[in-house]
């Protein structure tokens, strides 16, 4: 994963890693004093759902869905979208000023939505490559055996697949850092057959 484009997504890779590890080891003082309201971020999640989707189960193209997404996993992307350690130019406007507790909020109101089932039809071959190779790589060590995901690491099960294999395409080329570097360890060399029979396994769970 080198050349000029990585060394310079580089620096920005490792500011988010480093503005990640001081939140999980040392806290947010007003995210730890206030625990999240999921009924004041319903309110305040209004906006969301004209492109995730009523209660956070997104029905556009490339939109992840945030129904049932861990409230720390769901903290801390927004908390990087704010700080513009992840850059998401649509996220931009709405991330803008959001407070510690606004945040808080958000997250808690969608952690506590019922996660959507996919409803793709299965390709049998692919869903069986899929889970195969999620075995082999351990997809489940750090996204637990269901693919429900827990703290920092996202729910893939019933995740949009278009999603799923865009977001992996990005960790892989290097075009997208996650709270640290596993993923795109992970998936360095992957090629798009495997990453598109992974998305089409976890999509279905």
């Amino acid at each position: 994963m080198s050349g000029p484009d990585g060394a310079r997504r580089a620096p920005v890779a490792r500011r988010a890693a480093v503005f990640v590890l001081g939140i999980l080891f040392s806290g947010s003082a007003a995210l730890a004093q206030a625990p999240g309201d999921p009924a004041r971020g319903e309110l305040k999640a209004t906006a969301c759902g004209s492109c995730h989707g009523e209660r956070g189960r997104a029905p556009l193209e490339g939109m992840p869905s945030l129904a049932g997404q861990p409230g720390v996993f769901l903290t801390l992307q927004l908390i990087l979208l704010r700080e513009g350690l992840r850059e998401v130019p649509q996220m931009a406007p709405f991330t803008k000023g959001l407070s510690d507790q606004d945040i808080a909020d958000i997250a808690a109101h969608f952690a506590r939505q019922a996660p959507s089932k996919n409803g793709a039809p299965r390709n049998a071959e692919l869903f069986a490559r899929g889970a195969a190779l999620a075995e082999a790589m351990n997809c489940g060590s750090c996204h637990r055996a269901d693919y429900s995901g827990q703290r920092q690491m996202p729910r893939l099960a019933g995740q949009r697949e278009d999603y799923l294999l865009a977001s992996m395409k990005a960790f892989r080329d290097n075009r997208r850092a996650g709270t640290d570097t596993s993923m795109n360890g992970v998936l360095y060399r992957v090629p798009d057959s495997d990453i598109r029979a992974l998305a089409h396994y976890l999509a279905l769970q």
